[in-house]
């Protein structure tokens, strides 16, 4: 199993930068895939960034341009946000899929507690 521990939050006014990082323990050798999910209240969570086991990373539409996502090391994932607008106030989740180690060699999900990022004037 992984714990997951989002950090780097905070609040921004329009058009700062911020830099969210997840930090993955535990049996990291068996990360699949991470991923960026942010939620507004009162709505879904959904999508930002995400990187494949095969390193492709994947940028939501509403975040191309202003948000980078990599991964330096197997348990280390980042989100480089740029030009924040309010809209992309929410908290951010780190999210990895993590490969059960035993057949019939499921994947399972593991969630961090998540970071508030505020942009605001």
């Amino acid at each position: 199993q992984i714990e997951l521990v989002e950090s780097g939050g905070g609040l921004v006014r329009p058009g700062g930068s911020l830099t969210l990082s997840c930090a993955a323990s535990g049996d990291i050798l068996f990360i699949w895939d991470m991923a960026w999910y942010r939620q507004a209240p009162g709505k879904q969570r959904e999508l930002v960034a995400n990187i494949t086991k095969d390193d492709s990373s994947h940028l939501a539409d509403f975040v191309q341009g202003r948000f980078t996502i990599s991964r330096p090391k197997k348990n280390t994932l980042y989100l480089q946000m740029d030009n924040l607008r309010p809209e992309d106030t929410a908290a951010y989740f780190c999210h990895a899929h993590w490969l059960i180690p035993s057949p019939p060699y499921m994947l399972r999900e593991f969630w961090g507690q998540g970071t508030q990022v505020s942009v605001s004037s």
